[in-house]
């Protein structure tokens, strides 16, 4: 017995769980410490040289539902593609979208002034699992991936819905979920290339 449990809690935290947790609890921390000030994207003070809001603008939220949404939904897209991940990889992939989204952002958007929460990078990570899901057999992966796409194709057009907007206090940035879904392909075909010259690397040599 007294074995077990030291056993467990190592497998935990090298598991994405670990990280998952930590990331809950830095977005509530955040959250109630209402560092919006120092640490939301804003275009203005990002073009000053304050880069860190690149990626600390996607930690915070406007009020309790927009935190509770994003939250919810980071722990339904990580348990739904679980197998996918180990800590090192997730982490890889939590800080890329994360970055890649307040850098498309930036680059793509220069009316987007401000921006906070996780839905960008939740678009990209659900995209990324959806792709992995194809790639290892699940064709579940598709109609994910499908509808992924068909969902922000839609929001471009006609924008998110009312009560959305109503309940989280701000306009859906619905341009971030563009760049969140083109990230999370960016990603896939980034790490895919990686891992395909390791394995060119390890058999050459």
């Amino acid at each position: 017995m007294t074995l077990i449990a030291p056993t467990k809690i190592r497998q935990w935290l090298s598991s994405s769980y670990c990280l998952l947790t930590l990331i809950t609890i830095l977005c509530i921390g955040l959250y109630w410490l209402n560092l919006a000030d120092s640490l939301a994207y804003r275009r203005v003070e990002i073009g000053d040289g304050e880069y860190w809001r690149l990626l600390s603008g996607n930690l915070l939220h406007t009020n309790i539902w927009h935190l509770l949404m994003n939250l919810v939904g980071l722990w339904v897209i990580v348990l739904l593609h679980h197998s996918h991940y180990r800590l090192l990889l997730f982490t890889s992939l939590f800080g890329l979208c994360c970055l890649l989204q307040g850098i498309g952002l930036y680059l793509f958007y220069p009316g987007l002034i401000g921006y906070v929460g996780l839905s960008g990078m939740l678009h990209g990570l659900f995209t990324y699992g959806a792709i992995k899901d194809i790639t290892t057999g699940l064709k579940s992966g598709y109609l994910l991936l499908f509808g992924v796409i068909i969902k922000v194709a839609y929001e471009q057009v006609y924008g998110a819905s009312q009560e959305v907007t109503e309940m989280i206090g701000a306009r859906v940035a619905t341009e971030a979920h563009l760049v969140g879904v083109i990230s999370g392909i960016i990603i896939f075909f980034i790490l895919y290339a990686i891992s395909a010259l390791r394995r060119l690397g390890a058999d050459t040599g």
